[in-house]
């Protein structure tokens, strides 16, 4: 099954950890909290990594997410992780899935992978491609 939407970033908090060794760009760790809505609908709590050069535009991010709502109507919790890479004008090296185990409610046995992307507009969209045990 296929579960689309869209989401807004509520909150973006760095965190004061910070790696023991420096790099050609930094890199931190925040927590978000994202809204979504559409055949996804709900929030989830996100850990936020990146290696990321605000300046040039390119980086690498990493997130893990924990998930409350609902995909096509089928209510619960789910965690799930993503990454990309950007040279500024792009995404390249995408990762998602779901958290084998993670899903609970309607939503448990839940399995898959995903994608998002973001709009010239700036619109952020989401997909789940996913089965349910």
């Amino acid at each position: 099954m296929r579960a689309s939407g869209t989401f807004e970033v509520k909150s973006f908090t760095p965190t004061d950890v910070q790696p023991a060794i420096p790099t050609g760009v930094p890199v931190g760790i925040a927590h978000m909290d994202k809204h979504f809505e559409g055949a996804v609908s709900g929030r989830a709590a996100t850990l936020f990594t990146s290696a990321f050069d605000q300046s040039a535009g390119k980086g690498t991010y990493l997130a893990m997410e924990s998930f409350d709502g609902s995909l096509n109507g089928a209510a619960g919790t789910f965690a799930f992780a993503h990454s990309a890479t950007t040279s500024g004008t792009d995404r390249s090296a995408e990762f998602f899935v779901v958290v084998p185990g993670s899903g609970t409610g309607e939503l448990a046995g839940i399995t898959g992978s995903g994608g998002i992307s973001i709009d010239a507009d700036g619109t952020h969209r989401i997909w789940f491609d996913y089965e349910l045990d």
